[in-house]
C-alpha cells in the first residue's frame, strides 16, 4: 500500500462560465465513466459478498454463518495467529525501517544505491518468492542444513515472519524516510546553540517529528503482513492465518458463505489500518512548513558504523534471498547438485509459460485501462464543484481499505452468474485485469491527481479565455504536463499486476492463470527448481519493465531546442 499525501480542498478553482453543451458531455463522461466503473466492478462487488457472508444455507439471510464462525475454536487460533504475526512483523519492520531510513536520509551511510536495489528488490516479484528463498536457504533441505548439518526447519510462525519482514520491510522505509525528510534544520541548529547532545536532539526532535510517519509505516506493515496469501501459502505450513483460512474455506471446502465471513472478518482490521494510517500521513506531511530547511546529512564515525553494518547487513539478508531463488532456478538438482544448467526454464507442466503471457495481456490491459480512467476522473474532478468533487475523491479511495482476497473472492460472488450480462466476463482475462486495477486503483489515483494538480492553472484559464473548451484546455494545457505521471501511473498498475498474487488467486480457472499462481503451483507439486525458474522471469519482465520506464522518463525530461 503506497502513501501519497492528499488534500480533498484543493479542487475549487474560479467561477467559470457556463461550459458549451460539447464540453458539458466531455465532463459528464470524464466523470460518469470512472465512477460507473467504481461502481460496477468495486461497490457492487463488496456488496455482494456482504449479502453472501449473511445467507445460510438454506438460502435466508441471517447471522448464523458468523455466530458459526465466532464459536469455532479453529477460527479464533486463526485470528490470533495473524494479530501476533502482523504485530511481530510491525515491531521488526519499524526498528529495521527506521535505522535504514535514518541512515540513508541523516548519515553519511557508504553504499547507498546497494541498499536502495536491496530494497526495490521485493517489489519486482510476487510475495511467495521471499518465502521461496527462504526455503532454498533455511529449509528442511536448505543450504544451512547442507552445509552445516544442523536441523533447521523455516516452515510455520519463523520462517512466515522472517519472509514477511523482508516483503514489507522497503515500504516501511519509504514512508519513514518521508517522514525524515520533512524535518526542519533549525531546531537541530537551535539544539546544538543551547548545547543540547546528539541523543538528546534525537529523543527530543527526531522520534516527536517522525512519530506520524511510524504510526503510519505500522499501519501499512500491519495491513501488508494480515492480508498477504504468498508467503503464508509457501511457507506458513500448519501455522494458520486468516488469508489461507479464506483459500481453505472457499477452494479446499467449497464453503462459499462461511469464506466470506472471514473475508469480511479480515476487512474490519485493514479498514482500521488505512483510515489510521491515512489520519497519521495527513498530521505527518499535512502540517510541514514549506519553508522548512531540510537537514543534511552528517558523519559520526561512533553512529555511522554500527549503524552501516546494521543497514547493510539487512540489504545482503534480502538480497540473499531474492539471489538464491534466482541462483536456484539454474541448479540441477537443488540442493544436491548444484551444477548450472537451463533444463529448469524448460517448463511444461503447470500450463508452461502460458500463464505468463497471461499475466503480460491482463497487465497491460489493466495499465491501459487504469491510466485512462484515472486520468479522466482526476481531470474531470478539478472541474466539479468541491463538495461534489469531495464525495467523487472518497469513492475513488475506498479500494486502499479492501484486502485483495477479499476483492477477488467478491468477484466470484458478482460475476460467477449465468443470468447477467456481467457474468459473461467470468472466467476471462478482462475481470483479471479489472480486479487487479481496482485492487490499486487508490495508489494509481493518488498519484495522477498529484500530478494533475502540477497543470498550471493559469495556463488552463488562458486556453479557456482565448475561447478554447476543454478538449482545447486537454490538448494544450493538460497534456503537455500530465505525460510524467501518465507514464508512472501505467508502469505502476503494470508492475503490480505482474506481481499479485491474492487478488487473482479466485478468479483463475483449468484453462486461464496467471504468472503468480504458477509458481505456487509449481512449488507444491516439488519442482521447487521449476519454481524458481518462472519467478525469475516474473522479476526479469517487472525489472524491463522498470528500466523502460526510466528511460521514458528521463527521455521526456530532457529539453528540445
Amino acid at each position: 500500500m503506497t502513501t501519497i499525501v492528499d488534500s480533498t480542498t484543493t479542487f475549487a478553482r474560479p467561477r467559470r462560465p457556463r461550459l458549451a453543451l460539447t464540453d458539458r458531455l466531455l465532463l459528464a463522461i470524464c466523470i460518469g465513466v470512472p465512477l460507473i466503473g467504481l461502481a460496477l466492478f468495486f461497490i457492487y462487488p463488496l456488496t455482494t459478498i456482504a449479502i453472501k457472508s449473511l445467507t445460510t444455507a438454506d438460502g435466508s439471510l441471517g447471522l448464523a454463518n458468523y455466530l458459526a464462525i465466532l464459536s469455532s475454536p479453529s477460527i479464533a487460533t486463526t485470528t490470533l495467529n495473524s494479530v501476533v504475526l502482523s504485530l511481530a512483523t510491525t515491531l521488526i519492520c519499524l526498528v529495521l525501517g527506521f535505522a535504514i531510513a535514518f541512515a540513508l536520509q541523516r548519515t553519511a551511510l557508504r553504499g547507498r544505491g546497494l541498499v536502495a536495489v536491496a530494497l526495490a528488490l521485493p517489489m519486482l516479484a510476487p510475495s511467495l518468492v521471499q518465502g521461496l528463498g527462504i526455503l532454498f536457504i533455511l529449509g528442511r533441505n536448505g543450504l544451512v542444513h547442507k552445509w552445516t548439518g544442523l536441523p533447521v526447519d523455516a516452515y510455520g510462525f519463523s520462517g512466515l515472519l522472517l519472509s514477511d519482514v523482508f516483503y514489507a520491510l522497503p515500504q516501511a522505509v519509504l514512508i519513514l524516510q518521508a517522514a525524515l525528510r520533512h524535518s526542519d534544520a533549525r531546531y537541530y541548529d537551535a539544539a546544538e546553540i543551547m548545547g543540547a547532545s546528539r541523543l538528546r536532539q534525537f529523543l527530543d526532535i527526531t522520534l516527536p517529528n517522525a512519530r506520524f510517519g511510524l504510526l503510519s509505516a505500522g499501519f501499512v506493515v500491519f495491513t501488508v503482513t494480515i492480508t498477504d496469501f504468498g508467503n503464508a501459502a509457501v511457507i506458513g505450513g500448519n501455522f494458520r492465518v486468516l488469508a489461507t483460512e479464506i483459500y481453505a474455506q472457499v477452494s479446499g471446502q467449497m464453503n462459499f458463505g462461511m469464506g466470506a465471513v472471514v473475508g469480511m472478518l479480515l476487512l474490519l482490521p485493514t479498514v482500521a489500518a488505512v483510515v489510521i494510517e491515512r489520519v497519521a500521513a495527513q498530521r505527518q506531511f499535512g502540517g510541514g512548513s514549506e519553508s522548512a530547511i531540510p537537514v543534511e546529512p552528517d558523519s559520526l564515525p561512533i553512529r555511522d558504523i554500527p549503524l552501516g553494518f546494521a543497514v547493510h547487513g539487512c540489504a545482503f539478508a534480502i538480497m540473499a534471498v531474492v539471489i538464491t531463488v534466482i541462483f536456484a532456478s539454474f541448479v540441477k538438482l537443488w540442493p544436491y547438485n548444484l551444477e548450472m544448467t537451463l533444463k529448469n526454464y524448460d517448463i511444461t507442466v503447470a500450463g508452461g509459460y502460458r500463464p505468463l503471457w497471461t499475466t503480460l495481456e491482463v497487465s497491460l490491459g489493466a495499465a491501459l485501462c487504469g491510466v485512462i480512467l484515472l486520468f479522466l476522473l482526476a481531470f474531470g474532478m478539478k472541474r466539479l464543484p468541491p463538495k461534489l468533487a469531495k464525495i467523487a475523491y472518497l469513492a475513488a479511495v475506498l479500494p486502499v481499505g479492501v484486502p485483495g482476497m477479499v476483492l477477488g473472492l467478491s468477484y466470484v460472488f458478482a460475476f460467477n452468474i449465468g443470468d447477467n450480462l456481467l457474468g459473461l466476463l467470468y472466467g476471462g482475462s478482462l475481470l483479471i485485469a479489472l480486479c487487479n486495477f481496482y485492487h490499486y486503483h487508490s495508489q494509481g489515483f493518488l498519484t495522477m491527481i498529484t500530478g494533475m494538480r502540477a497543470v498550471p492553472a493559469a495556463l488552463e484559464e488562458a486556453v479557456s479565455c482565448l475561447g478554447g473548451g476543454l478538449s482545447s484546455v486537454l490538448k494544450d494545457a493538460v497534456f503537455p504536463f500530465i505525460g510524467a505521471t501518465a507514464v508512472s501511473v501505467f508502469f505502476f498498475l503494470f508492475m503490480r499486476s505482474m506481481v499479485t498474487l491474492s487478488a487473482v488467486i479466485f478468479l483463475i480457472t483449468p484453462s486461464l492463470s496467471v504468472a503468480a499462481i504458477s509458481v505456487m503451483r509449481l512449488d507444491e507439486a516439488g519442482f521447487v527448481s521449476q519454481a524458481a525458474a518462472f519467478s525469475t522471469c516474473i522479476m526479469g519482465t517487472v525489472l524491463a519493465s522498470m528500466v523502460v520506464m526510466r528511460l521514458i522518463l528521463q527521455r521526456a525530461s530532457v529539453p528540445r531546442n
